[in-house]
């Protein structure tokens, strides 16, 4: 069932709208009808007693000759006058309706033998012969009435009887018209969701600006904060989302401090060291001289990781080919890509991300070609080198700070190994992706992916 409803909540609660409103419309418009029909019934019957209590005495006061004159003239196409020697009605229905509508016409007419029967869809069959030119079976409610006459025929043994059949019009008998109920029903159903979408939208914008927000997060922007406005529960989400930002920035500037202090007073012991060992005979100084600048390239390491994830830059579009082709043309190396790839990112950050990638592709593999594309909604940058590559086991690992892709700890031939380790931290902080992969027949190539601004 899930799977058949819109994603959007504006849409869903528009449907479950609708689904209230078509309902609670179908049953007043229920108990409209059966209301109407109820009045309408008792108009009628109310105007049928008025015409069987004028037309009784008229009957009774006149001679038996002048009946059929008056049989007409009181008859229309809706109600029919017949004066017989035999009831139409011998006894009154059963049903409620007869026996409330005899009752009423025996205190008008008192003293006088009445029946009565309102017939119905489902009875009428027993009236059908009765009445040549009645209405058809499908002609719902018709009142059928028997009155004896009081007449000096009636004293020499003659009964003579008022019979009349009255029929509904149409009008009362369709209380449904389906054309009028679709316009009403329409008309509510698009002004009240009409309303009602404008409401949501309303309620659920803050929802979006939060979305926004968390994506930004996500993409490493810690200064970004959501406004606190709307009803009582989006601002508290709103206050929880902003208080979250605030303590991750401070977590994240803690951290980055701390190691940049390690770094920087790691500087002052290893010189000391350094001007100790060169006091020594060159065959000792030696080797502790070069322990000593893996120490310093580790120390030197840790103060650039912690200025390369801790900076106050905001995001802002950035035109990727117009920083590629800088950062290629001050290296020395190749580009070719796209104009027009164009990312929310952080210039000085991006740009150091890149120059590690750049730097480390001349420096194992002796050259860098840049190339930069769009896919769908993400910007793909590859740097690719002819170098000697890397054992498929060990690409994921080159990642983790301190890892070097070659194994001598030289200063000369690689740096700390934290090149890549902040170039990864930099574009996940943009929500992109970072990977190497080995190039056939030989080379290393780094494809960096970055969603493309949306606007």
């Amino acid at each position: 069932m899930a799977r058949l409803l819109p994603d959007s909540l504006t849409w869903r609660f528009a449907i479950l709208l609708a689904a209230a409103l078509i309902a609670a419309n179908m049953v007043a418009g229920f108990l409209l009808s059966s209301q109407r029909q109820r009045l309408d019934e008792q108009a009628r019957e109310a105007r049928e007693i008025e015409r069987i209590t004028s037309l009784i005495p008229a009957l009774e006061a006149v001679n038996p000759s002048a009946w059929h004159a008056i049989e007409r003239d009181a008859s229309n196409r809706f109600s029919r006058i017949r004066i017989t020697e035999r009831p139409m009605v011998e006894t009154t229905a059963s049903n409620s309706r007869s026996r409330d509508l005899a009752q009423r016409i025996s205190e008008a007419l008192p003293g006088r033998t009445v029946a009565v029967a309102v017939v119905d869809r489902s009875s009428w069959f027993r009236f059908r012969e009765q009445e040549r030119h009645g209405p058809r079976a499908d002609n719902a409610d018709t009142i059928a009435v028997s009155v004896a006459l009081k007449t000096a025929s009636e004293r020499q043994g003659a009964q003579a009887w008022l019979n009349l059949m009255s029929f509904a019009p149409r009008h009362l008998r369709d209380e449904a018209r389906p054309g009028a109920l679709l316009l009403i029903l329409l008309v509510s159903l698009v002004s009240v969701l009409g309303v009602g979408l404008l409401f949501v939208r309303h309620l659920t914008r803050p929802l979006g600006a939060l979305a926004d927000a968390a994506r930004a997060a996500g993409r490493g922007d810690r200064s970004v904060r959501v406004p606190e406005t709307g009803v009582r529960e989006m601002r508290a989400a709103a206050s929880a989302f902003n208080d979250m930002q605030a303590r991750i920035a401070g977590f994240d500037a803690e951290r980055m401090r701390m190691l940049a202090a390690v770094g920087h007073d790691l500087r002052t012991p290893i010189t000391s060291l350094r001007i100790r060992a060169e006091m020594l005979d060159e065959d000792e100084a030696t080797p502790i001289i070069r322990t000593l600048d893996e120490m310093t390239v580790m120390a030197e390491g840790l103060i650039a990781y912690a200025k390369g994830t801790q900076d106050v830059e905001s995001m802002q579009p950035l035109d990727l080919a117009a920083l590629l082709r800088r950062l290629s043309e001050d290296r020395g190396a190749s580009f070719n890509g796209e104009d027009g790839a164009v990312v929310n990112g952080k210039p000085v950050a991006l740009g150091r991300a890149f120059s590690n990638l750049i730097d480390n592709a001349i420096r194992y593999g002796k050259s860098a070609a840049i190339t930069v594309r769009r896919d769908g909604g993400q910007a793909i940058i590859a740097i690719a080198d002819d170098g000697p590559g890397i054992p498929p086991e060990r690409l994921e690992s080159m990642f983790e700070p301190f890892v070097r892709g070659e194994d001598s700890r030289s200063s000369e031939t690689g740096g700390a190994g934290l090149g890549l380790s902040i170039a990864r931290s930099i574009v996940l902080a943009h929500g992109g992706t970072l990977k190497l992969e080995n190039r056939e027949p030989k080379g290393l190539r780094a494809v960096v992916s970055l969603p493309l601004s949306r606007t």
